[in-house]
Formats: C-alpha cells, structure tokens, sequence
C-alpha cells in the first residue's frame, strides 16, 4: 500500500517538477508574442492617449506588439473586469486611472476587487483637471462662477465624461467645498463633454487638461484654472486652484498599467523597465506634455501598488463626506 501510495505521489508531483523549468523560462523569454492593453475607455479619453503613446514605445523596446483595446461601459468596470479574468501570463494588461480608484465608492457591486485582482504595474503619467468655460461665456474668473452658481441655485450645469470619471469627481468636490448647487451632465466620454461645453449645451466642466490643450490653443475655450499644485508647462498663464486660495482642490489626474494577480514578478519588472525606459526618452516626454499630461519616473510594482491603495482610501473618503454616488 505504501509503495503505491509513493508512485501516485510520485505521478503528480514529477510532472509539475519538470514543468518549473518550462515556466522559467517562458518568464525570461516574455514576451513572445503580441501584448493586448485594455483601455476600459472610449478612444480619445486621457487613459486611451496615454495608452497608446506607450503602446508605440513598448512595442519598440520589447520586440512584440503592443495593441490597445478599448473596452468602455460601467464606470470603466467592463474593461478592467476583462483584465482581472484573463490569464497572469502579462500578454493582457489594463490602464487604470483615477476613477479605478473612485468607482468601488460608487457602486454597490463590483466585478472585481481593485486591490486584490490586480498586480499593478507602474504609473505612467499624470496631468491636471481645468475648468473649462466656452469663449462667450460671461464666467471669466473661479470667482465669477461661484457668484453665478449661489445667485441661481441648481441653475447651472457642469459636464464630465461619464459617472466616477475625475471630470465628475473634482467638479463634486469643488461643489461640497463651495456649497453650491449644481447639476450634473455626464457624457460618453470626455471629448463629448469638451464638445458640449464649446457649443453652450452645459456651462463648464473641470475636464482633463489633454484633450482641452488643443482647443484652448485654438482659442475654442476658457480655461480659468487648474487643479496641479503648480502650473502645467502647456498651461503656464493659468492659475492654479491652490493660488486663488482653494487649498482642497489639487487633485492629479493619474493613469497606470496593471496586469491581472498573480501574474509572476519577473514579467511585472520586465514590463516596468520597458516603461522606465521608455519614459526617460526625450521624445517620449515631448509626445505626452504635448498631450498635457507628465510623465512619472520614479515608480515601479511597489511604488504603484502602495499609490494605489492611498487612493482607494483617499476617494472613499472624499465619497462619504459629499454624499458622491454613481448616477
């Protein structure tokens, strides 16, 4: 009975054994084969963009495909739920923004557990919110829309790109530290609400400094100021929030990449590296404040996991205290 009991221990474990060579070394071949980024966004929102500027360097850097898929719906949760279901092999990833940190205050239900399904990556970039304006507008100052706002309660409207994206989020934020009464306009997507603003459909939107920078440039739109603790390069006349005396209003609009748990540590630092070295390119840091957005050299795994988790607590914390809920 013994020597039988040995044999059938012997038949499962052997066959693993052999295999932990074979997983080596696919981990230090990776990547072999064409690397999909699920962007949980519709195309020209901030995370598609800053997808698609490292989809075009990692694809150089790693010798493989990196291909961006976007997957929009659900505050974001149908794309990143992709992610958490696919194999931890690092050939599916998923960019995470500030609402990845927002949405599980948002919703009663999650597909996934943002902090335990993913195995984060590193931060990519970020970039500020400003509050936009259309040119007739007669709103020329932060002031002058707080005036506009308490002399016609739940009058004025503000636009976003969708519920729980930083659009909607800041502009919650800027309304509970102000009091005010506004109302809520959520679009599909930031470009949508940029759009909406311009043609006088809604009165303002904090919107993410990308895809204004073209249009304020073009002289389309206001911008009257801006949520960094000091001035975007690309936005150097515009105030910040903090320098017209508003001290809770710097608020960074961050994307990031993650891979689904559990995928092995080698893959992950490869994966990091690549972004390093993609980042520390001049070029690389031209094409994104190009876009308004800057570049983040001083992450990795580690770094991001714990930046992470700070602003899951920050959000939820921000959601209880101005009643923010998902619409």
């Amino acid at each position: 009975m013994r020597k039988w009991s040995f044999r059938l221990t012997a038949a499962l474990i052997l066959p693993a054994v052999t295999m932990l060579p074979q997983v080596a070394q696919a981990q230090a071949d990776f990547p072999v084969k064409t690397i999909r980024v699920i962007a949980p966004v519709p195309p020209g929102s901030p995370p598609d963009l800053v997808a698609r500027v490292f989809a075009d360097s990692l694809t150089q850097s790693l010798g493989q495909p990196v291909i961006v898929d976007n997957r929009p719906g659900a505050n974001q949760t149908i794309g990143l739920g992709a992610v958490a279901a696919s194999g931890a092999d690092g050939y599916t990833l998923g960019v995470v923004s500030l609402p990845t940190a927002v949405v599980p205050s948002l919703m009663a239900k999650m597909p996934y557990d943002t902090l335990r399904d993913f195995a984060p990556v590193r931060e990519l970039a970020w970039s500020a919110n400003v509050l936009i304006v259309r040119v007739e507008s007669p709103i020329r100052s932060v002031a002058d829309l707080i005036s506009a706002a308490k002399a016609q309660p739940g009058k004025l409207t503000f636009a976003s790109g969708g519920n729980g994206t930083p659009a909607h989020v800041t502009a919650e934020l800027f309304r509970a530290q102000n009091e005010l009464n506004l109302v809520h306009v959520p679009f599909k997507g930031a470009l949508e609400g940029i759009n909406a603003v311009m043609a006088g459909h809604v009165d303002f939107m904090l919107a993410a400094a990308g895809p204004v920078a073209p249009q304020f440039r073009g002289g389309k739109v206001k911008v009257l100021a801006q949520t960094t603790q000091s001035r975007l390069p690309t936005l150097a006349d515009v105030p910040t929030f903090t320098e017209l005396g508003f001290t809770g209003m710097a608020v960074r609009d961050w994307q990031g990449l993650v891979a689904p748990a559990n995928t092995p540590q080698p893959v992950l630092a490869r994966l990091s590296n690549a972004i390093r070295e993609a980042v520390s390119r001049p070029e690389m840091q031209e094409r994104l404040r190009k876009l308004g957005m800057e570049p983040v050299q001083d992450s990795d795994p580690e770094r991001f996991t714990a930046f992470l988790g700070s602003e899951v607590k920050r959000w939820a914390a921000v959601a209880r205290a101005s009643g923010l809920q998902a619409q």
